[in-house]
């Protein structure tokens, strides 16, 4: 069984093109998850990961299934 494994910088390449194709501005996710803007940021540059909860929320807001950040589709 050799299946690829995902790495964490495809799951970031997915989460910062989500985040951008959403159409909403970093203020906005920010306001709406509760966080400041540089965390959206640091999200979007792939220098830091949401915690779970914050990436389920995230995906609810920007209207993208998780599996799809998760690479699971």
């Amino acid at each position: 069984m050799d299946k690829q494994l995902i790495t964490l910088k495809q799951i970031q390449a997915r989460l910062a093109e989500a985040i951008k194709n959403s159409g909403l501005t970093q203020s906005e996710i920010a306001r709406c998850l509760k966080v400041s803007q540089s965390n959206i940021s640091h999200y979007l540059k792939g220098d830091k990961m949401p915690a779970l909860d914050t990436l389920a929320n995230l995906c609810k807001i920007i209207d993208c299934d998780a599996n799809y950040i998760l690479c699971q589709n």
